[in-house]
């Protein structure tokens, strides 16, 4: 239901959670939220980022919406367990970042991955046999070593998404390219060492970063509402506990609940459909 004048909306905050790999489900979501948010002229937008990155596109299409979107209403971004490498991203659409003191942040960069399992095909006796219209339509291929002239291709792509990364990074904190680049070569840093580097505006928890988006709109932090836009979860997330065990094959797992599941089983639906993909993602 659009309630796009009302009361409630104007004298809230709008919070959106984004939590685990940046991808096409996290865009549809924080794009239809954001649409929602401005629909009903929220002051205020707390992003909880607790992400370690993604895919490249997802991540600058939801920059994209928070950069424009800002310049209607305040934004505070609250960087909390981790935020690195597409959640450092999303958050530069912030008009400000908070950050926990011991946030692991950063990973400032594009990784892009591919499998060769040539000497173990070799070893079942499995080989392929490929018909293309060009000499690189089949670069990344798992049944073989990339070329000289494919790594320079991939490097340069690579090289290209870098350089978008570092230019958002250094318009958004008002920092030089140089200086960006100083601290932008893959490391992970603390929330503290985020402030001295000017990644981060203040230290402090996301309850620190609410009340600061709530007198950046003009609200009594004390008694502004907050209210979040939930993922939409599937019907059997809704009915069954969070905590609740799985059967696999007749047997109990106790320690395997159905958010640890979920999240392992996304995780690998991720790692499937992105291989061969440049990604802004922190890989420990």
């Amino acid at each position: 239901m659009i309630w796009p004048f009302s009361r409630r909306s104007r004298k809230s905050i709008a919070r959106i959670e984004v939590t685990g790999v940046i991808g096409a489900a996290t865009r549809k979501r924080m794009l239809e939220a954001l649409k929602e948010i401005e629909e009903k002229r929220f002051p205020a937008l707390l992003l909880r980022i607790d992400s370690p990155g993604g895919t490249v596109g997802d991540s600058q299409e939801i920059y994209t919406a928070l950069k424009r979107l800002k310049d209607k209403l305040k934004i505070v971004a609250s960087f909390g367990n981790i935020s690195a490498s597409g959640g450092v991203y999303i958050g530069m659409g912030a008009n400000h970042i908070v950050a926990n003191p011991g946030t692991i942040t950063g990973s400032i960069g594009v990784i892009l991955r591919g499998n060769n399992l040539e000497r173990l095909l070799d070893k079942v006796g499995v080989s392929f046999k490929v018909i293309k219209s060009g000499p690189y339509k089949d670069i990344l291929a798992f049944d073989r070593e990339l070329t000289d002239p494919e790594k320079g291709i991939l490097q340069e792509l690579i090289d290209v998404s870098y350089s978008q990364f570092v230019k958002t990074v250094a318009e958004a904190r008002h920092l030089s390219e140089e200086t960006v680049r100083s601290f932008a070569d893959g490391r992970i840093f603390t929330g503290e060492q985020a402030l001295q580097l000017g990644v981060v505006d203040r230290l402090g928890s996301e309850e620190d970063a609410r009340r600061w988006a709530a007198e950046l709109a003009g609200l009594d932090p004390d008694k502004a509402e907050c209210i979040t836009f939930d993922e939409k979860k599937p019907l059997l997330r809704r009915l069954v506990p969070g905590n609740s065990h799985v059967a696999v094959s007749g047997l109990a797992y106790p320690a395997l609940s159905l958010p640890a599941l979920n999240a392992t089983l996304e995780w690998l639906e991720f790692e499937r459909s992105t291989s061969g993909m440049p990604l802004w993602l922190y890989r420990p």
